[in-house]
């Protein structure tokens, strides 16, 4: 039989975490809010740009149908967000270099370079707020973060 303390502690430590968790996509909304408003953009076209980033960042490709399935908008409506991008500078079309049929979209150097401008003090607070944290508990929060965002995203 299981012990009953252990599961009121483990069910209040879950609670924490997930209270925690809320607090955190709490504040990562608000950051993005400051982060259009610096950037003078709406939601879609700086979501569009974080996604670029991130699978830049990742060394991945991305095609303009990874884009419209990532923000849920139709393909006309990507075709109007790409040109608006492209006619401000923030990203380039390219041919696929495996696919001559399909494009990549990449971010322009000007738009990492803004990006960077705009996220430096909040990254170099993000990374202060890590320093009490040991290599091994900060693993332990990539691994738990990572699972979350896998149950939030599971179907």
């Amino acid at each position: 039989m299981a012990d009953p303390n252990a599961e009121v502690a483990r069910s209040r430590v879950e609670r924490s975490a997930l209270e925690a968790v809320r607090a955190f996509s709490d504040a990562m909304d608000r950051m993005h809010t400051g982060l259009r408003s610096d950037m003078d953009m709406n939601a879609t076209d700086l979501s569009a740009l974080r996604m670029l980033s991130i699978r830049e960042q990742r060394g991945e490709l991305v095609k303009p149908h990874d884009l419209a399935r990532h923000l849920g908008i139709s393909s006309a409506s990507t075709t109007k967000m790409l040109d608006r991008l492209a006619n401000e500078g923030f990203i380039e079309r390219a041919p696929h270099p495996n696919d001559r049929r399909a494009l990549v979209i990449t971010l322009t150097e000007s738009s990492r370079q803004d990006f960077g401008r705009h996220f430096a003090a909040r990254l170099r607070r993000m990374r202060e707020a890590m320093d009490p944290f040991s290599p091994e508990e900060l693993a332990t929060v990539t691994r738990f973060l990572d699972g979350m965002s896998e149950a939030m995203l599971a179907d």
